[in-house]
């Protein structure tokens, strides 16, 4: 399945961002230190510090050779990686920023956090569209639909809402998490979504008639982050509990507990965020604990 294969250590604070970009062998972390960093997984080392930044750096999202840093402070930066430079810096929200996204069909960006409002930006000049209010308070969580005609927000107010792309209209609010939604994501095939809260639990809603179909006791503690295997049917989740868990995305059957209670290896802080290299030999996890690990499939 899943096994060790590097500790990174370098960032001075805890780290809340990963990015992929098109290089399969380099990705990017960021989090609470005074830049964005590069590393290599040819070398499994440190290669630089690619960019600085003004503020505290809580979502990382690469699409097409740029790199997006949202920041505390709540503005963005575009980080040109064919050029190596910042491209442009967008004031954006009034509070910390926790998600960025692309809608590619539509070449907008989307942009959200603490001030519960989301914001549309074009990818042409990222000049701004469209502003709405999803919430009274944070959103954290964004995910879009396999088609793009829907994309869903985890609410600080437990609520999950979903959101017509074509028009941003509101669509439906699913409410059954009992504390804040803080990971989403639409399984590949746009038969389900699935969500994961402060309250430990993942919730798999059937598509597309947002049925709740099951509810699952995943974790100690909040749910930071779902991520879907790029070719195989599993995803990962990671928690403030410290642990990774595989699950089967068919049957939602556990697979595998990556942890320091179940093995040599493993984070000893909350892990706050996980990307998959888009080969999927690659899990990429990273929290509190300053720390960076290398998870390589095996077989």
């Amino acid at each position: 399945m899943l096994k060790h294969l590097k500790t990174l250590s370098g960032h001075q604070n805890p780290i809340y961002a990963l990015a992929n970009s098109a290089d399969k062998e380099v990705f990017f972390s960021a989090g609470n230190d005074k830049g964005v960093v590069e590393w290599s997984l040819e070398t499994l080392a440190f290669v630089k510090v690619k960019m600085p930044v003004q503020s505290s750096v809580y979502y990382l999202h690469y699409y097409n050779n740029f790199l997006f840093i949202g920041e505390r402070s709540g503005a963005f930066s575009v980080f040109d990686l064919d050029k190596g430079e910042i491209v442009n810096r967008v004031n954006a929200h009034l509070k910390p920023i926790f998600n960025i996204q692309t809608v590619q069909s539509k070449n907008e960006l989307i942009t959200t956090g603490e001030d519960g409002t989301v914001s549309v930006w074009s990818l042409a000049d990222f000049s701004e569209i469209y502003r709405f209010q999803a919430a009274y308070n944070t959103v954290r969580a964004i995910a879009i639909s396999p088609d793009e005609t829907e994309i869903a927000f985890g609410c600080k107010d437990h609520l999950i809402k979903i959101y017509n792309l074509a028009d941003y209209s509101l669509k439906q609010n699913l409410d059954s998490h009992t504390l804040p939604v803080t990971a989403l994501a639409y399984h590949p095939t746009g038969k389900y979504l699935i969500s994961g809260g402060r309250d430990a639990q993942l919730k798999i809603w059937n598509l597309p008639n947002y049925e709740l179909i099951q509810t699952i006791p995943a974790h100690m503690f909040t749910v930071y982050d779902i991520a879907f295997h790029p070719t195989l049917p599993y995803f990962a989740t990671c928690s403030q509990d410290k642990s990774i868990k595989i699950w089967d995305a068919e049957n939602f059957k556990l697979y595998k507990i990556l942890s320091l209670e179940k093995g040599e290896f493993g984070h000893t802080h909350s892990i706050n965020k996980m990307i998959w290299k888009k080969d999927g030999k690659y899990l990429i996890s990273t929290g509190d604990d300053r720390k960076v690990i290398v998870w390589e499939m095996e077989g």
